[in-house]
């Protein structure tokens, strides 16, 4: 309860700042302009789940990296929806930090080798080689 409390402090203490330096009406257009912009993150969300699906299925992704992926989109939206400067910035770091994580993954190799990669024998199988020429062997 204490950290709402605090939030919600901070929320209001940083909203009245910026709203007295920029106006009643660029705060309006503010709030409404990031709010827009959350419910578009929410209705292209379905594509992004469908994007990381395909990444996770390739072995581009692993499942932690999923989670994060469209748990933080989620929670970025969100933020960007709700009213406040300083949900808005949270909102906007968080969707900053998908891009940046995107951007590294393009980078990364597609098919990333595994460390002490243990081969496993298969018993049905037979490894001989033929070190004499003579005929009876043959």
């Amino acid at each position: 309860m204490i950290y709402f409390l605090l939030y919600l402090f901070c929320e209001v203490l940083l909203t009245v700042e910026v709203a007295s330096e920029i106006g009643g009406f660029m705060m309006f257009a503010e709030i409404v302009g990031s709010a827009f912009i959350g419910i578009l993150i929410l209705f292209n969300f379905r594509s992004t789940l469908i994007t990381n699906i395909m990444e996770l299925r390739e072995r581009r992704l692993d499942a932690n990296g999923f989670y994060q992926r469209n748990l933080l989109s989620l929670l970025g939206a969100i933020f960007l929806i709700l009213p406040g400067i300083l949900t808005d910035v949270i909102g906007i770091l968080i969707q900053f930090s998908l891009v940046i994580g995107l951007i590294i993954n393009q980078f990364k190799p597609k098919y990333p080798e595994e460390k002490n990669k243990t081969h496993s024998k298969d018993d049905n199988v037979i490894d001989a080689e033929i070190i004499s020429d003579s005929p009876s062997l043959r």
